[in-house]
């Protein structure tokens, strides 16, 4: 349920939420704490507003995006692997959504890391991974924080090694691999390593660095050359089964912004 309001008598946001929605205040007062509920003002841009008693102006701008499957919803627990104070690395498991959309952010790693430090801190996302592969993130905590990783992000200096089991056999243990297929009209270039061959299984295990960073890059990548990632729910066929994808995004090496260092994060064994 979508309702936007143009509101011209003064009142909360959860009181005139309840009134024309129909909804009890306590399930508004749940979609606004999950961040189903977003405010336009005439002083700033559009934002997610939390606080159920927030003082509305007349000419305040109000939307509630409301699915109760959503919002009901129970979601996996990202585990931090280390702070840096200015970012923070985490292991994102899979079916953690990497930020949150309109409907709610409780389900997102992003507003996972915001709750996690006390006090609660500022979180930026840098760089995103699909909902259904679990790796390692980077969360910025501040704009200048933020700025300095997505740069390194956008000059393609931070190495993103994932790991993927894939449908055939795709060589032989040791071999390496080179997919350079455009993907949307982009140059897209996926480099691999086979680590283990599975005949019995019909399956090859493989490590991938990726150059470029398009759409879904290794998933569709892998099936355009017939072995698409085992468990993808969208790409390839014949590569289905009830485990879920089998991706992964095991480690990011760079150098760190704030003090030169090379660092290196991956995920626990």
């Amino acid at each position: 349920m979508k309702i936007d309001i143009d509101l011209r008598p003064a009142g909360t946001a959860c009181d005139l939420l309840a009134a024309k929605s129909g909804l009890p205040k306590g399930r508004i007062k749940d979609a606004m704490n999950k961040g189903a509920v977003w405010l336009k003002s005439k002083r700033g841009g559009l934002r997610r507003l939390r606080r159920a008693t927030a003082a509305l102006r007349p000419g305040d701008h109000i939307e509630l995006y409301y699915d109760g499957e959503i919002l009901s919803a129970k979601p996996p627990q990202a585990k931090c692997l280390a702070d840096r104070v200015s970012y923070s690395v985490w292991h994102k498991p899979a079916g953690l959504l990497s930020q949150g959309t309109k409907y709610g952010d409780h389900c997102s790693l992003l507003r996972q890391a915001e709750l996690f430090f006390t006090p609660p801190r500022e979180a930026f996302l840098v760089h995103r991974l699909d909902r259904e592969v679990e790796g390692v993130m980077l969360v910025a905590h501040g704009s200048k924080s933020a700025a300095g990783l997505s740069a390194l992000f956008e000059k393609k200096v931070i190495v993103k090694r994932y790991r993927a089991e894939v449908l055939g056999l795709a060589g032989e243990a040791g071999s390496e691999g080179r997919i350079d297929l455009p993907l949307d009209g982009k140059p897209a270039i996926t480099e691999y390593r086979v680590a283990s061959c599975d005949p019995e299984n019909n399956s090859t295990r493989v490590e991938i660095v990726i150059q470029t960073g398009r759409l879904h890059q290794i998933r569709r990548h892998f099936e355009m050359i017939g072995h698409p990632v085992m468990g993808d729910p969208k790409y390839g066929k014949g590569n289905k089964n009830r485990e879920g994808i089998r991706l992964a995004a095991v480690s990011l090496q760079f150098v760190s912004p704030d003090t030169g260092e090379k660092v290196y994060f991956s995920l626990p064994d």
